[in-house]
């Protein structure tokens, strides 16, 4: 790995010491930015550590731009008999989710207004009469594009993302 080259420290005119306690920065590194002459290079691993540092502090402030479920939150919701739906994210007409099918469930043969792709997360899942899956496998159902029915033997957990699931997208009237 190719070393990151000191680069000079400058300090704004005016510019305040002042960090607030959950930024502190290690005294080595205050010494050298608050000291150091124009021309003054920082040694390379107190860069590095500045950089990680910042790094960091980015990193853990953009948590909170991210999106999280716990297992225990968005309680599951009955979708059609034997199948129960449980939302992780909507943005912009695409959904994640996933479907809690009991063994015998038959989730209808429907279309896709968007792709949609598919993973088993637990149990088996079949579409139609030759494609089995099973815990892992996965499947990606194309927009528009017909597919048989959905049945599980033991029961499935899946997981998918694509257009908000609705009954005016199966072929045949909801069982």
């Amino acid at each position: 790995m190719k070393p990151i080259p000191s680069h000079p420290i400058k300090k704004a005119p005016g510019a305040s010491n002042a960090v607030p306690a959950a930024r502190a920065l290690d005294d080595d590194i205050v010494r050298t930015i608050d000291g150091a002459p124009v021309t003054e290079t920082a040694p390379t691993a107190t860069i590095h550590r500045v950089r990680s540092k910042m790094l960091a502090n980015i990193a853990e402030d953009a948590v909170v731009a991210h999106t999280t479920v716990h297992a225990h939150e968005n309680t599951w919701q009955p979708f059609l008999d034997r199948i129960e739906f449980k939302l992780l994210n909507h943005v912009e007409g695409v959904a994640s989710y996933l479907l809690r099918l009991q063994p015998g469930a038959v989730l209808p043969a429907h279309r896709h207004p968007i792709d949609e792709e598919c993973i088993v997360l637990d149990g088996d899942l079949r579409i139609g009469e030759r494609l089995v899956l099973k815990a892992g496998g996965f499947h990606l159902a194309r927009k528009e594009l017909p597919h048989a029915d959905i049945t599980t033997d033991s029961g499935a957990v899946i997981f998918l993302r694509g257009a908000m699931p609705s009954r005016e997208h199966t072929l045949v009237a909801a069982r």
